[in-house]
């Protein structure tokens, strides 16, 4: 299990995201502020993606990342992921990713 740090831009109203990897992964827990709905990702080898925190039909969260290239050049298309679990800390809500979905 990893937790990723949240780093929030002093200079801009948008809040990123660090992950310690390239790719995100099922289990992966994302730490981000409660209420935000709009992240900058900042993967482990400096590559970046925008990522959305909505909702399904259901009423579920799900991240929507948009495609990126990796610093070694591998091309990851946008992806779904759903969230298998939401849980709000204060002003903190930390996102564990489940699998993308199709």
């Amino acid at each position: 299990m990893w937790v990723v740090a949240l780093l929030v831009s002093e200079h801009a109203s948008q809040y990123v995201i660090a992950v310690p990897h390239s790719h995100l992964s099922p289990g992966l827990i994302l730490d981000a502020p409660a209420g935000a709905d709009d992240f900058l990702v900042v993967f482990g080898d400096d590559t970046e993606s925008r990522a959305q925190l909505l909702h399904d039909d259901a009423g579920r969260p799900v991240l929507r990342v948009g495609g990126y290239m990796t610093a070694r050049g591998t091309v990851v298309d946008e992806r779904l992921w759903s969230v298998r679990e939401a849980a709000r800390h204060g002003d903190r809500l930390r996102l564990r990713l489940g699998h993308s979905l199709p």
